[in-house]
This record gives C-alpha cells, structure tokens and sequence, in this order.
C-alpha cells in the first residue's frame, strides 16, 4: 500500500513507532484538526492516559487525565461507516456527539459497538505490535506517552 505523506502520522511513542493513515475521505474535518495539531507540536509529550485491555489506548489530552482539549473550537461530530476493528483510530468525546477536539484512541480489537457513534479518521498501517505495549490502566500508572507525533509530509 503506498502512502500519501500529506495524510499520513507518524508518531514516536515511549514503546516505538506507529504510522497512521489518515482518511480525509471520512472525516475531512478531524484529519485537518489532527494535523494542525500535529504540526504544532500539541501531542509531543502526551501521555496515554486511558488504556483499556481488549478495547483501546486513549491520548491527546493536555492535562493527562480525559478532562482537556486544545485552544481551538469542538468539531462538528463527522460520523461514517467505517468499523471500529483492530488498529482503527477513533475520536473520542463526551456526551455530546459533537465534543471531539483533540483526545482521540487507537482500538485493540474490534469494538463496533461504536459505529456511527465516533468519528473514525484513520487505521494503523505499522507499529501495531508497540500499540499492543503501552502501559494498561484507567487512570493508568506511569503511563506511556507520544514522544513526538508528525505528519510525514513534514519529515
């Protein structure tokens, strides 16, 4: 499979690389966001803060506990019919549908029980096996964080 590199995350995590293809074709929107974020920095450092065994490893949160977002404005909810299964990437939210900002999971296994009730933007193409590694809890313990998170245009 080759890569567009524009749409295309690599992130160095405490437990090694992953590589995300990112789907403009479903979720223009949050791909934007993730992006913009990524190219400022914003995910350097951020911890895995949720990390549920057989479900999903949750980041993106500034304060590290689920509570934050970024600077800019929620996103309007971009929901599609793509299935949460094994290395799916997932915004999450609160109640309201339309709450995504910048916190966002990486499903374990298959949960399609949140079909068209999250917005999936993009899939692990490589690093699964480190994803299988971060550190499980809720709230989890000395957790594993995204070292650094790019687009790979920019690299």
């Amino acid at each position: 499979m080759s890569l567009d590199p524009e749409n295309t995350l690599v992130l160095e995590t405490t437990k090694g690389k992953v590589v995300i293809a990112m789907r403009p074709d479903l979720a223009p929107g949050h791909v934007e966001r993730i992006k913009k974020l990524a190219r400022e920095g914003f995910y350097d450092g951020i911890k895995f803060h949720r990390v549920i065994d057989g479900f999903m490893a949750q980041t993106g949160c500034p304060r590290g506990t689920g509570t934050g977002g970024s600077d800019y404005p929620d996103l309007k909810a971009e929901f599609n019919a793509e299935p949460h299964v094994r290395g799916v990437c997932s915004m999450a939210r609160a109640a309201n549908p339309h709450s995504a900002n910048s916190q966002f999971f990486i499903c374990f296994d298959d949960a399609t029980f949140l079909d068209k009730q999250y917005t999936a933007w993009g899939k692990v193409v490589e690093g699964m096996e480190n994803v299988d590694k971060i550190k499980r809890g809720e709230p989890v313990r000395d957790p594993d964080s995204i070292v650094s998170m790019k687009v790979m245009a920019d690299s």
